[in-house]
């Protein structure tokens, strides 16, 4: 609240991740992680270094000591990632009293005691008053859940007892009066249904910039203590403080300057994505404004909250899962657990919780249409590299000796259009296309069956007639049309002739 008040507050900052290591992934790079294929959790795929420069080089370069002793993890193969910093670890965690008398410099301090594993294991020790805890409306009001938010605001509350800290170091090094200070997450909330996806409580992120009065020239508004509505992505930080330090900003980088001489124009939406997290498969695409987000279910067969190791060691996870299997849940607590319709469409203004979903309201229709224009208008601009599923881009990536970011760029090898027109097919779910799909089935092309094979299983019953096609795509070579294939099988034979999971539960 005091760095608030010295500072100002950005209402509209979002991640373009929604979890840790691909967020760095952006941030390392300026770029947005499906441009160069890094998006996957834990993936480390290769990108060309040649072409694309870390930030902490480019500062280097320009006469900056740069620091960062604890988290790098940039989900990047090809180069160590603690080799673009100066100091990188090692007992001093304040990393510009590593640097030379009077340099200039650029230090990273991580606080590891907000992270999401502070929510885990007992709650024994919870001080807050689980009964004080503001519960987000998707979480069913249960005695463990409550204690689980207390837990986690006990961490908030030791986090901020090190972001003084660190300010504390700062005075006592005579550097306060003289240094920008920013203070943000590398993703949303820790609860189930935050990090890791694309909801508001997912990506919007705090974000406070403290200037020293010497550099009033730099704020962005008015006087200190002050909010700022302005829209910025993680992407863009990076080239902003290669602006700030007036250090060369490479071409790959796709961000947006929001602070200093060099300001560009504001931009109009922000764009996120989700694919694997952990060990769990999904695919989403998110353009929104400060107020409406549209997302796109490309894996919409998928529910949000199947089993993530990680996320179930949190006590909660587990508690609402089984509260759910109990049929206690509602239309809202019990949606995580469900697969989703192809497409959302909320308000943040009046739903930040996300769980009116608004996609049929005709008086958002235009606004809809806005951002599925500007979703597609984007993806085609980054090259989105998520229209193959993951182990396919890799496979073909590798079969020509190409990073997944040179591949992608090759349309020969990755005709992105078409593959946006495949997927917007599936994703309708309009019988009518169903010879369209059998059509398709027979492709050249493994990522049109792929397609094919998402559309068949998205018509579920309507798809029975394709079932020879489906038996005989048992045998496809492509691991993925196989795996679909069968579960298509299951859902046109037998699904719709017993009871559902939930009910047998």
């Amino acid at each position: 609240d005091q760095l608030a008040t010295e500072g100002f507050r950005y209402t509209n900052c979002f991640d373009n991740a929604a979890v840790c290591a691909p967020t760095r992934s952006v941030w390392i790079t300026g770029m947005y992680g499906i441009s160069n294929g890094t998006q996957p959790m834990r993936s480390r795929n290769e990108i060309p270094h040649d072409t694309i420069k870390y930030y902490p080089d480019l500062l280097k370069q320009a006469g900056y000591h740069t620091s960062n002793p604890s988290k790098t993890d940039y989900n990047i193969g090809g180069r160590e990632d603690k080799e673009c910093w100066d100091y990188s670890g090692g007992k001093e965690q304040y990393g510009w009293r590593m640097r030379k008398p009077g340099q200039p410099f650029f230090a990273i301090v991580n606080i590891g005691d907000s992270h999401e594993s502070r929510a885990h294991g007992s709650h024994d020790d919870v001080k807050k008053d689980p009964a004080k805890m503001t519960l987000f409306s998707y979480h069913p009001d249960l005695p463990v859940i409550r204690k689980t938010y207390a837990k986690y605001a006990d961490a908030v509350e030791n986090m901020d007892r090190k972001v003084q800290a660190t300010i504390d170091a700062l005075k006592a090094d005579g550097l306060y009066k003289n240094t920008i200070i920013v203070y943000n997450s590398d993703h949303g909330g820790v609860m189930a249904r935050s990090k890791r996806f694309l909801y508001s409580s997912g990506v919007h992120c705090p974000l406070v910039i403290r200037f020293p009065k010497s550099m009033k020239h730099l704020y962005p508004g008015d006087k200190p203590g002050t909010t700022v509505d302005r829209i910025v992505s993680f992407v863009d930080m990076p080239k902003t403080w290669l602006s700030l330090a007036g250090a060369i900003i490479p071409d790959t980088y796709q961000g947006t300057i929001f602070l200093g001489d060099y300001t560009e124009t504001a931009p109009k939406y922000h764009l996120g994505f989700r694919e694997r997290a952990d060990e769990r498969l999904d695919h989403v695409r998110l353009m929104r404004t400060g107020r409406y987000s549209y997302h796109k279910n490309y894996f919409p067969f998928a529910p949000a909250g199947h089993h993530l190791a990680y996320l179930w060691k949190a006590q909660l996870t587990p508690a609402w899962e089984q509260h759910h299997l109990e049929g206690k849940t509602n239309e809202i607590t019990g949606r995580f657990f469900e697969p989703r319709l192809s497409e959302e469409f909320y308000d943040n203004q009046s739903d930040f919780d996300n769980v009116h979903n608004l996609i049929g309201a005709p008086k958002h229709q235009k606004m809809i249409a806005e951002l599925k224009t500007a979703l597609r208008k984007k993806q085609l601009e980054l090259h989105d590299s998520g229209l193959l599923p993951e182990k396919m881009r890799e496979r073909r990536a590798a079969e020509n000796n190409l990073t997944i970011y040179e591949m992608v760029r090759n349309e020969e090898l990755y005709p992105l259009e078409t593959y946006l027109d495949a997927a917007d097919l599936a994703l309708k779910r309009d019988k009518a296309n169903l010879g369209t799909f059998k059509k398709w089935m027979t492709n050249d092309d493994e990522g049109i069956r792929w397609w094919a094979i998402v559309g068949l299983n998205l018509l579920a019953k309507d798809a029975r007639s394709a079932n020879a096609i489906l038996k005989r795509a048992l045998q496809d070579e492509s691991h993925e049309v196989r795996m679909m294939s069968a579960w298509t099988l299951i859902k046109t034979c037998l699904l719709y002739t017993s009871p559902s999971p939930r009910d047998r539960g």
